[in-house]
C-alpha cells in the first residue's frame, strides 16, 4: 500500500478506485470460503470429500506413503488433526486404496477410476472459477499473496 492509501473496512461493493484500501484479510477469506464451499458441494454430489481427493492424489504421487505420512503432508490444509486419518479410513473401506504388509498405501483400480472422475470435476470447476482470468493475471495475484505472507512473518 502506498503512503497515500488509507486502509478501509471491508466493503464488498467497493468501486475499483477504492480497492487498494480494501483489507486483504477480508478478500482472501471471502475467496477461500466461496471456492472451498463450491468445490466441496460439487464433490459431495459425486459422494466424495475434498480430503479424500487430497489423499488419492498424494497416494498416487508418493510411492510408499503410510497413513501417517499422508496425514503429516496434509496437516497444513486439513481442518483438524482427525480429518485426514478419517478420510483415509473411508477410502480404505471403499476399497479405493489398500495397504501393503509395510502399511504403505496404494490406489486400487476403483481408486484410480474415482480419481479420474474427481480430476475431471476439479478441472471443470477450475475452468468455471478462472473464467475470464488469464493465467498471467492469476500468477500475479498469487505472487502478490505470497509476498504478503512473507511480509507478515
Amino acid at each position: 500500500m502506498n503512503s497515500d492509501t488509507t486502509p478501509a473496512t471491508a466493503d464488498p461493493s467497493a468501486t475499483d478506485d477504492a480497492l487498494a484500501a480494501q483489507p486483504i484479510g477480508y478478500w482472501s477469506g471471502a475467496v477461500h470460503k466461496v471456492v472451498v464451499n463450491r468445490l466441496r458441494d460439487a464433490m459431495a454430489a459425486i459422494d466424495v470429500t475434498q480430503p479424500q481427493w487430497w489423499i488419492l492424489t498424494r497416494v498416487d504421487a508418493g510411492a510408499g506413503l503410510t497413513p501417517e505420512d499422508v496425514a503429516a503432508q496434509l496437516a497444513d490444509v486439513a481442518d483438524g488433526p482427525h480429518e485426514v486419518p478419517r478420510a483415509t479410513d473411508q477410502l480404505l473401506h471403499r476399497g479405493w486404496i489398500v495397504t501393503d504388509e509395510a502399511r504403505r498405501l496404494h490406489l486400487t483400480e476403483a481408486g484410480r477410476a474415482a480419481q479420474d472422475r474427481i480430476r475431471r470435476l476439479v478441472a471443470q470447476l477450475r475452468a468455471q472459477i478462472h473464467e475470464g482470468i488469464p493465467d498471467e493475471e492469476y500468477v500475479v495475484a498469487l505472487k502478490v499473496m505470497r509476498r504478503m505472507i512473507a511480509n507478515s512473518r
